[in-house]
């Protein structure tokens, strides 16, 4: 039925036949004709008819040439998000992307869990991998946010060791590298899924057709990845025939679609031409020469004012009264009152569904929803109604002005109407975890929006009170607090809450860095009271202990505690900074305080013996981890952490029952899968080591951990040749795994390939001169060349 009536409404589609025309010609090109593009950058400024020419190419690739379509808008906050649309829409096409969409809700789950409770860890130097990443973002595929063309001066050495601390500290919380990399860099580890179905996807239909819209808000998060699809397969292969549209107000970024004018199709819009919105007009049945010329002069001949004035003809006589205003143009021939108002207060919120609609207008207009959505200047974006800005923002000018105390009132009522929905949404939840639901953080978001622009300055200190929360629920539900601050400022036109606001954003631009410069602007300006200052030092402590800024997340942390000494968070926060640092002593000191504070929790035993095991204290390690599980044997973590800590005692047969067990609670848990391969192929049982590790490839496919293992399957049961060929996959995935790389040494060595393994060594080396393994293994070849074939790498996996 959509398509149907949305194609009615393209029957009346009129002007950009150009650009139509260079979007069909193209699919008569296959994608070996030099002739043919690979993008179309639609721009031009707001109100040009963007959207409406993305909806009928959208369209025309669906009906005329049988496309799979998918369409991101700047409701997609990251790249993560972007992805995630597009495998929706495909879904509601019929194209499930079935391996992708798991993978994406674990690291969902990770992610969540990492924020909630991070562990900490160290390592000792730059591994190849962390290496690699920080070059790649130096080099400008956006991976270090914010270096851009100073990329060349800064030295990456600092910024992968940060990321290998990092590594440490998520891998104590998850036992599994692959979650700690799911975590780190989703981007690396989600998009070879995606292109890969999306591969499988293009061999049954003719065409892909991805369109990117707002592409001006999409463009600093998108353009280092789309550029890296279409120019590397570091990420995967991009099918040959998809075809990419980009809308949005400015021209792309020079510094990254430069060198890609061959493979790129601009299609600049301006307003019609006169004889374009004539045409319109004329479609409409407006041919009275006064009302048109009034129509063109109104509109700036702007397709969606046109559109609009099109769709309210009349003749009443007064066409050129220079004291109309814009909206009463917009609305100038709608004689019904009650449809005049509901179109009014339905500019009031930010986006509009029914029920939004009905809580924004009287009750005679509470049946007027599927009206004003017919409406030329309601447009759909992220599955809701939005008026189009050059609409919508006259109109509120116009209620604020006419009317303040209605005005206060109306968005008074609406933000009690998202409280209540908040409320119902929040089931319990401490505010901390709301902001990380989108059931809960929608609606506060939108009841602060409408508190501030019914009283500014009366709201404001509580909304900057509450963005400490938003902040430390993640970088992007802090940029849409921040982005509701600016926007809520200028609909409201109330300037310090404008300048807050965009202070914020600004703020918060890179997301590395997380809340730590927007905390530091809330604890120096927004004259927080003292609790509101103790939870601002706690979030912008634990980010700094995430960006490695451990001095000045210890003195977070410090006047945190100094202000409210029972501060549980404050205090774990001192003891993962320590553990992260090497003081495990001061670690346990600090989780001693947290222990006298939580008598008796659990998670503070775990924190214990997780930190007694990497201080190398296995014994007492386990002495901490055994009363955890018994208080609860089902708690599959704790007897996963117990299984590595008995691996490294050398008490096999009992890792074994505890990983077992561990799997056998959670039949998901693919870091005890892997490392009971391990054990397995230790016990002789290649087997079963190598079911163990289907299974998790199942679960999560393309790991070069998991291959790695798999190679060291086959190498401890003397298949040399596949064992090099899955340390081969290994390494095409990530071509700085010292530790593939060191054990595919092992493999060439033993069938007598002595030049091939020493090779390897040096180059594992290089990468990592910390890898002991590989520099014994190495000296041990160039000392004799004559010893036994080296037993099992036991470099980071």
């Amino acid at each position: 039925m959509q398509e149907l009536i949305q194609g009615r409404r393209n029957a009346g589609f009129v002007g950009r036949r150009r650009e139509l025309d260079a979007f069909r010609d193209n699919f008569g090109l296959p994608p070996e004709d030099e002739r043919h593009r690979f993008v179309f950058h639609v721009h031009g400024h707001a109100g040009v008819g963007k959207t409406w020419l993305m909806r009928r190419l959208e369209q025309t690739s669906r009906q005329e040439y049988g496309a799979l379509t998918a369409r991101v808008d700047e409701t997609a906050s990251s790249v993560p998000e972007a992805m995630a649309s597009i495998s929706e829409q495909f879904a509601r096409q019929g194209r499930e992307l079935s391996a992708f969409d798991r993978r994406l809700a674990t690291y969902r789950q990770r992610r969540h869990e990492a924020e909630s409770a991070p562990a900490e860890g160290e390592r000792q130097g730059p591994s190849t991998g962390s290496m690699a990443a920080a070059r790649a973002g130096l080099a400008g595929l956006g991976m270090v946010p914010g270096v851009g063309a100073l990329a060349g001066a800064v030295d990456p050495v600092p910024l992968a060791e940060g990321t290998d601390r990092l590594r440490a500290a998520l891998g104590s919380r998850f036992r599994d590298h692959k979650d700690v990399q799911l975590v780190l860099d989703p981007v690396e580890t989600l998009t070879p899924l995606l292109v890969r179905e999306l591969s499988e996807a293009a061999a049954a239909v003719p065409w892909l057709v991805l369109l990117f819209d707002t592409y001006e808000r999409l463009g600093p998060l998108l353009d280092p990845w789309l550029r890296t699809l279409l120019t590397s397969e570091r990420l995967g292969t991009l099918p040959a025939n998809t075809v990419l549209v980009l809308a949005g107000q400015t021209r792309l970024d020079p510094g990254c679609w430069g060198d890609l004018a061959d493979v790129v199709a601009e299609l600049p819009l301006e307003p019609f031409t006169d004889a374009e919105a004539r045409q319109l007009l004329s479609a409409k049945g407006i041919t009275d020469e006064p009302v048109v010329r009034e129509v063109l002069r109104l509109s700036g001949r702007l397709p969606v004012l046109v559109s609009t004035l099109a769709e309210n003809p009349g003749t009443d006589g007064d066409l050129d009264d220079p004291s109309a205003t814009a909206v009463d143009r917009f609305l100038k021939w709608e004689r019904d009152p009650v449809r005049r108002s509901a179109a009014l207060a339905g500019a009031l919120p930010r986006r509009l569904n029914e029920d939004v609609f009905r809580a924004a207008v009287d009750d005679d207009g509470a049946g007027l929803f599927g009206w004003l959505r017919s409406l030329p200047f309601i447009g759909d974006r992220g599955g809701a109604a939005r008026y189009h800005d050059v609409v919508r923002a006259p109109m509120l000018r116009l209620q604020r002005t006419t009317s303040p105390q209605r005005w206060s009132a109306a968005h008074t009522r609406l933000a009690e109407t998202f409280a209540g929905w908040r409320e119902a949404a929040a089931g319990g939840l401490d505010p901390r975890d709301g902001w990380r639901l989108d059931a809960w953080s929608g609606p506060r978001l939108e009841e602060w929006y409408h508190l501030l622009c019914a009283r500014p300055s009366a709201t404001l200190p509580g909304a900057l009170r509450d963005g400490i929360a938003a902040c430390d629920a993640g970088p992007a539900v802090a940029r849409r607090w921040a982005t509701t601050l600016a926007e809520a400022g200028e609909d409201a036109d109330a300037e310090t809450v404008r300048v807050w606001g965009w202070h914020l954003v600004e703020a918060l631009a890179d997301e590395r860095r997380r809340g730590i410069e927007a905390m530091g602007l809330l604890l120096a300006r927004a004259g927080l009271d003292a609790a509101g200052r103790v939870a601002a030092h706690v979030v912008r402590g634990w980010h700094r202990r995430s960006v490695e800024e451990f001095e000045g997340a210890l003195e977070d942390f410090h006047w945190a505690i100094e202000l409210d000494p029972g501060n549980v968070r404050a205090h774990f926060g001192r003891a993962v900074v320590h553990r992260a640092t090497g003081e495990f002593t001061a670690a346990m000191d600090a989780l001693d305080r947290v222990d006298a504070l939580e008598p008796g929790s659990t998670w503070v035993q775990r924190e214990r013996g997780e930190t007694c095991r990497r201080a190398g204290r296995y014994e007492e390690a386990l002495a901490r981890l055994d009363p955890v599980i018994e208080a609860d044997p089902a708690d599959h973590v704790a007897l996963g952490s117990r299984g590595q800590t008995k691996m490294a005692l050398g008490r096999i047969q009992e890792a074994l029952a505890d990983l077992g067990r561990a799997i056998e609670l959670n039949g998901d848990y693919t870091w005890a899968l892997v490392r009971r391969a391990r054990v397995r192929s230790t016990l002789g049982d290649t087997a079963g080591a190598l079911d163990d590790l289907d299974r998790a490839e199942a679960l999560e496919p393309g790991v070069p951990g998991t291959l790695g293992e798999r190679g060291d399957v086959h190498r401890f049961a003397g298949h040399y040749e596949e064992a090099i060929a899955v340390y081969d996959r290994a390494l095409a995935l990530d071509p700085g795994y010292a530790w593939a790389l060191g054990s595919r040494a092992m493999a060439n060595e033993a069938l007598g390939r002595r030049a091939e393994a020493l090779a390897d060594l040096e180059r594992a080396v290089a990468l990592n001169p910390g890898y002991a393994w590989a520099v014994a293994q190495r000296e041990r070849l160039l000392s004799s060349g004559d010893s036994p074939e080296g037993g099992r790498n036991d470099g980071p996996v």
